[in-house]
């Protein structure tokens, strides 16, 4: 007694236990049914991602992209060869990024290109730009900026005419000429010249389905345009490898430009280091002048002295005191040129009210005492004070906080060099005069010398002074003249910008990849979408596997393919058809169930209407009467009766008003056309079908029709809807439960479990009803493979099955697996 408690307390468990995990299992048999549905939808998901793609690339722009490279090179050989200091050697890469970045770099190189007129092609729906391609060329010799960017459209006929036409406000303007003529129109004067004829008369011929136009832009619009297109990055800082990169359209102009600005770099560089030597040059020039002349004026005073006092050259009087006073005049000679100098430094930042040209002030260091001292660092720091307000003023107004504090630093620091040049002037000029006192003083020496000899021996030291200057100026000219000509670009192009012969954007692969993925993934999306819906029974095998197998397995009714007649009764139109022999299989498996002998009550039920209890009762009486048994049909679905509909008979008498008593059983007993099944209609809708159901005269009645007939079969209402066959379930010896495929819910299968587990229905067993059996998938097959088909020959009338058909051989067979 304990070990039954402890049985049905195990399986009232392991029930609870399949009501928890239904629908967390992940069906694969039925996951591949709904992909083969879905199939066509999938096809047509990959089918529009394919065409959109396909129309974004044809209507959308193609993008080129155009890069070079070059390196910066801040040495320069003849500047080490020569011992004169770089003075461009700044060694800030990042300088040289902001140069090629800014505004005013880009427009002076795309002045060196012909970008004042844009030529077009219009298409259908896009335009290409026909920067070198096109037949015709636009000279603008004057033009209102009011049609600037405006298409305006050229059109070629037959006839040897042109015509411009464009669109100004609400008015067309149009012009019609001969060929190659200036075309004087309100906005603008032009003069057009075909280059190509032929591409002329092809478009004459498309009769201007593709027409030509052109626009007319200014410098600053270009640069504003390409400034959001140019990009310049730092690819390697050791290697100081800057990288130019340009967008556009076109590709030919996307390699144009970006090759513009890499010369313009090369030629700014020279230009640049170039106009420092001139300026060191023309600084030189100046003291050359002057030292020229005293050399001059020198060398004719000796003469006109030797003349006059007709004196010999006494060599050793004068070698003796000239060094004395060679020694101090060239420090004094070399003290005036660096006052001079530092005057002239003063007086240039002085004068200059706003701006300083720094690249006039460096030079003038070259070669003195002054280069590479603090003074020439303050210069070098007002020169990055400048240099980064100009780089500021390309982003900001300059009235703005920043441009301010930048005036500010550069006003203190003008203000320290003016202090510094003024400090180091005094203490030259100071040591100047020093040394002029001791010159004085060894004159005083030599007083006592004969005057003429004296006098002689001053102007020997005069000439020999300007002399060496003059000598020193000249020697510092020729080592700038040198390397003025050696200012060749050290900046080298690593790799020129060429056509790019693929766009950039769209990217064609990219684009069809990422079309197709979303197809797919919108396909997958559904098929996901409806398995997880999916609520339909579809084969035994899902029954089978959410029910644990402890629902009895009857078999399979196949699909009535064409249209079942009302009396629902074909096993008799046709007894070798497949359904005939589906119901054979279900009669010869009812002996799995109960082999006793005597009459036994068939109980057929489902869950809901229209899930086919009354067409499988019909029909499986019917198949048991072929059998020589004599089978009644009784309906006690009293509020939707349909026996009678199924026999054409009328439902004025029946099971209700047997149960009342007042018919009696053989009043109410119909005979059908078949021989051995009889039926009983349900008679009249009872107030109260249920209270019917489970009287005592209900189990009279079936003891009464045992008695009388060797099957009884009762047609069940649902008793997923109401509970008044549940009874009749219990005292049935086959109890069975009518699911239909594609119809029936997979929560109806709780239903038939309940039965099992809470009703104690242990007999009960399942037939699916209405399956498809050429949807049949590998792995998920309707009944476990029961082979259904018309090459196993149920539908041939001349053959006869055997004894035991393949239907009950294959079903016997997975029974066993089942088990």
């Amino acid at each position: 007694m304990y070990t039954g408690n402890l049985h049905d307390d195990d399986n009232l468990g392991r029930y609870k236990e399949r009501l928890s995990n239904f629908s967390k299992e992940f069906e694969f048999g039925l996951f591949l049914i709904i992909i083969r549905k879905n199939l066509i939808w999938l096809a047509t998901f990959i089918f529009l991602a394919a065409l959109c793609a396909f129309i974004y690339l044809r209507y959308t722009p193609p993008i080129y992209e155009a890069s070079s490279i070059i390196q910066v090179n801040y040495e320069n050989n003849a500047s080490k060869v020569l011992g004169v200091d770089n003075l461009h050697d700044q060694q800030d890469i990042s300088r040289e990024i902001e140069l090629l970045r800014s505004k005013l770099f880009l427009k002076q190189a795309l002045t060196n290109l012909p970008l004042n007129v844009a030529y077009f092609n219009q298409g259908t729906v896009l335009e290409f730009e026909q920067y070198t391609s096109s037949p015709y060329t636009i000279e603008i010799i004057e033009h209102n900026p009011a049609i600037e960017d405006l298409p305006i459209f050229i059109d070629f006929y037959e006839n040897g005419k042109t015509e411009i036409s464009y669109q100004y406000g609400q008015n067309e303007i149009k012009l019609t000429a001969p060929d190659n003529k200036t075309f004087e129109l309100p906005h603008c004067t032009i003069s057009v010249t075909v280059n190509n004829p032929d591409a002329i008369k092809e478009q004459i011929l498309q009769n201007k389905k593709e027409r030509f136009f052109f626009k007319i832009s200014n410098i600053d619009n270009i640069t504003r345009t390409y400034m959001g297109k140019l990009e310049v990055k730092l690819l390697n800082s050791a290697a100081k490898t800057i990288q130019i990169i340009i967008k556009d359209n076109n590709p030919e102009k996307c390699a144009d430009i970006v090759n513009a600005i890499t010369e313009e770099y090369l030629k700014y560089e020279v230009e640049r280091k170039s106009e420092s030597a001139i300026n060191v040059l023309a600084f030189i020039d100046t003291q050359i002048e002057g030292v020229y002349g005293r050399l001059k004026e020198s060398e004719t005073s000796i003469q006109v002295f030797k003349t006059e006092n007709k004196l010999a050259n006494d060599k050793d009087f004068i070698s003796l005191n000239i060094e004395k006073f060679s020694s101090i005049e060239s420090e004094i000679l070399e003290l005036e040129l660096n006052e001079n100098m530092l005057k002239t430094i003063e007086k240039r930042i002085s004068e200059s009210s706003s701006e300083i040209d720094i690249y006039k002030l460096l030079p003038l260091f070259a070669g003195t005492q002054y280069e590479g001292t603090s003074i020439n660092k303050l210069i070098s720091r007002l020169h990055e004070l400048l240099l980064s307000k100009e780089l500021a003023l390309f982003d900001e107004t300059p009235n703005s906080g920043n441009i301010k504090t930048i005036d500010y630093q550069i006003k203190i620091q003008k203000k320290l060099l003016i202090e510094s040049i003024q400090s180091l002037s005094k203490k030259t000029t100071e040591k100047k005069n020093n040394l002029i006192a001791k010159t004085l003083v060894i004159e005083e020496s030599f007083l006592k010398a004969p005057l003429k000899e004296v006098e002689f021996a001053r102007l020997q030291r005069h000439f020999s002074i300007n002399e060496k200057f003059y000598n020193l100026l000249m020697e510092k000219r020729t080592e700038y003249s040198i390397l003025k000509a050696s200012f060749i670009p050290q900046n080298l192009i690593l790799d020129r910008a060429y056509p790019p012969s693929m766009p950039f954007s769209p990217n064609k692969s990219i684009i069809f990849t990422a079309c197709l993925l979303v197809g797919l993934l919108m396909g997958i999306a559904l098929i996901l979408t409806r398995y997880l819906i999916h609520n339909d029974i579809d084969s035994l095998n899902e029954i089978v596997r959410h029910s644990n197998a402890s629902i009895g397995i009857l078999g399979i009714i196949p699909k009535y393919k064409d249209d079942i007649p009302v009396s629902q009764l074909i096993v008799n139109k046709n007894p070798k058809s497949l359904i005939a022999e589906a119901f054979r299989s279900i009669r010869t498996n009812l002996q799995f169930i109960s082999n006793e002998t005597g009459p036994k009550v068939i109980a057929i039920s489902s869950t809901i209407s229209g899930e086919g209890k009354t067409f499988t009762a019909l029909n499986l009486g019917g198949i048991i009467a072929f059998s020589e048994k004599k089978v009644i049909i009784i309906d006690l679905d009293m509020r939707k009766p349909k026996i009678h509909k199924g026999f054409n008979s009328p439902n004025e008498i029946g099971m209700s008003t047997i149960l009342i008593g007042k018919h009696t059983i053989e009043e109410c007993i119909r005979n059908s056309t078949m021989k051995n099944l009889d039926f009983i209609t349900a008679g009249p809708i009872p107030p109260n079908p249920s209270e019917l159901i489970i009287s005592n005269n209900m189990d009279l009645v079936i003891e009464k029709l045992k008695s009388l007939y060797d099957v009884v079969i009762i047609d069940n209402p649902p008793v997923g809807l109401v509970t008044d066959g549940i009874s009749i379930f219990q005292k049935a010896d086959y109890p069975i439960y009518v699911f239909r495929s594609e119809y029936s819910k997979k929560n109806f299968i709780h239903n038939a479990d309940r039965l099992v587990n809470e009703n104690k229905i242990t007999k009960l067993s399942v037939i699916l009803n209405g399956v498809d059996i050429d949807k049949s998938t590998a792995g998920y097959g309707y009944g476990y493979g029961y082979g259904y088909g018309s090459n196993y020959g149920y539908y041939d009338e001349e053959k006869k099955p055997s004894k035991k058909t393949i239907l009950q051989r294959l079903f016997n067979k997975q029974i066993q697996n089942i088990s």
